[in-house]
């Protein structure tokens, strides 16, 4: 699975604390693995047609694009705040 980081996921990731960057790391880790795994709870975006989301903590969420072998990261952080600008 190749990963590319958007700006604004590189600055919402910045903003996070140690604890939720190493969630975060784990959940990429895990998507890299099998992005079907029931803990990263994986599903569209409610009213968008190829934004995905899934979950690295039951707060802490990670938008992305998801093209075969190719996810692009699109924001990363607090749910509401995060699924409000996917």
């Amino acid at each position: 699975m190749i990963f590319q980081r958007t700006e604004r996921f590189k600055r919402a990731y910045k903003k996070l604390d140690v604890n939720q960057k190493d969630a975060i790391k784990k959940a990429l880790k895990l998507i890299s693995d099998n992005i079907n795994h029931p803990s990263l709870r994986v599903k569209r975006v409610q009213g968008t047609k190829d934004i995905w989301e899934a979950s690295a903590t039951m707060s802490l969420r990670i938008t992305f694009l998801w093209e075969s072998e190719i996810v692009i990261l699109r924001n990363c952080g607090e749910h509401d705040k995060t699924l409000k600008n996917p």
